[in-house]
């Protein structure tokens, strides 16, 4: 939340420069609170699972938030019962003639294809050419970041040699970037994917700004300059377990998979992964809700 101060206050300057959000008088006078429409479109296999570390995250501020759960019609999930769906999830037919202040697309294992051959492809193009003017800011997440680039500025996808996989270190390449404002030089965050995008590409497109990337895991944060679009390529939300329980996953199908990176303490796969990233999650999730879309949202979502 911002901080009310007087605009005469020498602190309101030095404030303003760093980028700490603050409002004056005037403006706080003006304000009007209702609470923030945020829609999830949510493309994972376990979608319980994905609601209860996005909610988490998302609840973890004063502001007062709406959900709107979203599932795809193109495609039905195999993992979660239809009872769950029926009752909680509505579908982008039912709620495209709302308009919401957020949007978060979630990942998806679908990263090895090609683009237009996954299956909800042209739903998802459908939902994010619709978000341009339905929506004030979408979080895009992990395959969703690279989805979205793809889609709005033709930026493409490459194939890894190995899977990232694991916790890795990050820096913050703007400290008064309002996304990445209060995280430490050195952060951590979980990945888990088998392509990626490229600084090369990104950097040809004038909209973009890089804010946060890994000498190891590559790009990491990327958001259009008003932060109508923003780019993540790993998985914030991540609960303690979860790499932990892809692990055992892909290890019970056969597959060639590595320990996870950074996780277990000595690469002891018998002891309890170590939580590392909660702390930037937080800071990440609550910035976007606050920066992103509270602050900037027209009151009357019908003026988007």
């Amino acid at each position: 939340m911002p901080i009310k101060i007087p605009i005469e206050l020498p602190a309101f300057q030095v404030l303003s420069n760093e980028n700490i959000f603050i409002i004056n008088d005037e403006r706080a006078n003006k304000q009007d609170i209702r609470p923030l429409k945020i829609a999830i479109l949510n493309l994972m296999p376990k979608k319980i699972v994905t609601e209860n570390q996005l909610l988490r995250y998302l609840s973890n501020t004063p502001l007062q938030v709406e959900i709107k759960l979203i599932q795809t019609k193109s495609y039905v999930s195999q993992n979660t019962s239809s009872e769950h769906l029926d009752r909680f999830y509505s579908y982008f037919d039912d709620i495209k003639h709302e308009k919401f202040d957020g949007l978060i697309i979630t990942g998806a294992p679908v990263e090895q294809m090609e683009f237009e051959d996954v299956t909800y492809w042209k739903e998802l193009t459908e939902i994010m050419n619709w978000s341009k003017t339905n929506v004030f800011s979408t979080l895009h997440i992990c395959w969703a970041s690279q989805a979205g680039l793809y889609y709005h500025y033709n930026v493409p996808k490459y194939d890894l040699k190995e899977k990232i996989f694991g916790v890795f270190s990050h820096g913050v390449n703007d400290e008064k970037a309002d996304l990445t404002r209060g995280l430490d030089d050195v952060f951590y965050a979980p990945h888990s994917r088998h392509t990626e995008v490229r600084r090369e590409d990104i950097e040809k497109i004038a909209d973009l700004e890089i804010l946060s990337e890994s000498e190891e895991a590559g790009i990491f944060i990327v958001a259009t300059k008003n932060r109508r679009n923003v780019f993540i390529t790993g998985h914030m939300e991540y609960d303690r377990n979860t790499l932990n329980e892809e692990y055992i996953r892909d290890k019970e199908k056969g597959a060639d998979i590595a320990i996870p990176k950074n996780y277990f303490k000595n690469d002891d796969v018998n002891s309890t992964p170590q939580y590392t990233w909660r702390g930037p999650a937080s800071l990440v999730f609550g910035n976007w809700l606050n920066y992103c879309v509270y602050q900037n949202t027209p009151f009357d979502l019908n003026t988007l």
